[in-house]
């Protein structure tokens, strides 16, 4: 499973370190919180229901229980301290969309939503949100492209509809360099990494040769990266030798 995180270490980066507030610790808000715990990051999680915290308190360095469409309870909490505030409250739109403002208000200096429907984040991002998520369609796409292909290990998408895949090198590859197949003239997309053994590699070279059963990192627009990968291939094909198979 591929992070931004793992790539930034991959490629020798600094991490800077970050703090979470995470209001609302059901199911999505307590995975959120284990995982930003995981990467290292300092978080805070905030619920009205007692027995929704006490389950993420390992993950986190403060808890606190409140109502947060309150605006003495926010404000006591010091949002303005945190670099991106998360409402992952799913199951009330109305405190949704009331803790969103009132973050907003009170000086937060990044809002993340979470939204079920259109509808929802259209209120959200007029109210205070920066920026809204829709945890279950993002999974379901995620699931559907992850399982439609055998090749795909994990993907991220990007802004400005462009993606970044882990996926198997393609068989024709193997044994071959980046400046034999001169891939991107002829697919249009990029290699960003390569995997040997447990480890990323990032400085790609021309004379870098693949491998058999390599995992590597591709980055390009949609459209370039869903005809290199084929995606209804049943084994792993590009677009070019499929055609050369017919």
């Amino acid at each position: 499973f591929i992070t931004f995180c793992a790539l930034s270490k991959a490629k020798g980066m600094e991490i800077i370190m970050k703090s979470f507030l995470v209001i609302g610790v059901g199911r999505y808000g307590r995975h959120l919180c284990k995982k930003l715990y995981e990467l290292g990051y300092d978080v805070m999680a905030v619920d009205r229901n007692e027995d929704c915290i006490e389950p993420v308190l390992p993950y986190t360095l403060n808890s606190m229980i409140g109502d947060s469409t309150k605006s003495d309870f926010i404000k006591s909490i010091g949002v303005s301290n945190f670099d991106t505030c998360f409402v992952a409250i799913g199951d009330d739109f109305q405190t949704s969309l009331e803790t969103t403002s009132l973050l907003s208000e009170c000086g937060a200096k990044y809002v993340v939503s979470r939204a079920s429907r259109d509808t929802q984040a259209k209120f959200l991002l007029r109210n205070g949100a920066n920026e809204v998520v829709y945890p279950e369609r993002q999974l379901a796409e995620w699931a559907a492209i992850r399982y439609s292909s055998n090749n795909i290990s994990n993907y991220i998408e990007l802004p400005g509809e462009n993606s970044i895949f882990e996926c198997k090198v393609p068989k024709s590859w193997e044994g071959k360099t980046v400046l034999e197949l001169d891939i991107r003239k002829k697919y249009k997309v990029n290699i960003m990494a390569i995997k040997r053994e447990d480890s990323w590699y990032m400085t790609i070279t021309p004379q870098i040769k693949f491998e058999k059963d390599q995992d590597i990192l591709v980055y390009g627009a949609n459209k370039y990266l869903e005809k290199f990968l084929h995606f209804d291939s049943s084994n792993f094909t590009t677009e070019e030798e499929a055609r050369d198979n017919d």
